[in-house]
């Protein structure tokens, strides 16, 4: 039985240590009165009121099998919506692939508040199109 302890224990010191790097896991390991939050400092929202309300509308951006363009939503300064209204859906293979990472785009992009959003695996080109196309629209509202 204390394998096992000794083992899940381990196993939690490294995950940790992974996810919050080595000062931080010093941090959060160390014995103190005050308990320590787990929520990374680099992932703390933007502030609110950042844009100008209002829709913008990006460039037409590129895809390699087809162009995309988005329009920014902007409500109470913050990014509240991206519109799709142009994107590549000529055939099944893009409508599978644009079905799959234009909203996880979209979603990332609100959360992020920007358009510096990751790479969708097997989607590259549509990232990058909605990157640019939003980055484009975004700048209109700064």
């Amino acid at each position: 039985m204390k394998k096992i302890f000794l083992s899940i224990s381990l196993i939690a010191a490294s995950v940790l240590y992974v996810l919050f790097g080595s000062e931080r896991y010093a941090a959060l390991t160390a014995a103190s009165d005050t308990p320590t939050p787990l929520t990374p400092p680099e992932h703390t929202p933007p502030p609110v009121g950042t844009f100008k309300d209002g829709s913008y509308t990006g460039t037409l951006a590129d895809a390699y099998y087809g162009n995309i363009q988005v329009r920014a939503i902007i409500q109470n300064g913050a990014l509240n919506d991206v519109e799709l209204l142009d994107y590549p859906s000529h055939s099944r293979t893009s409508e599978y692939i644009n079905g799959r990472a234009l909203p996880e785009l979209t979603s990332e992009a609100i959360a992020a508040q920007n358009a510096k959003v990751d790479i969708v695996s097997g989607a590259t080109q549509t990232s990058k199109a909605f990157r640019e196309s939003l980055a484009a629209a975004l700048a209109q509202a700064k």
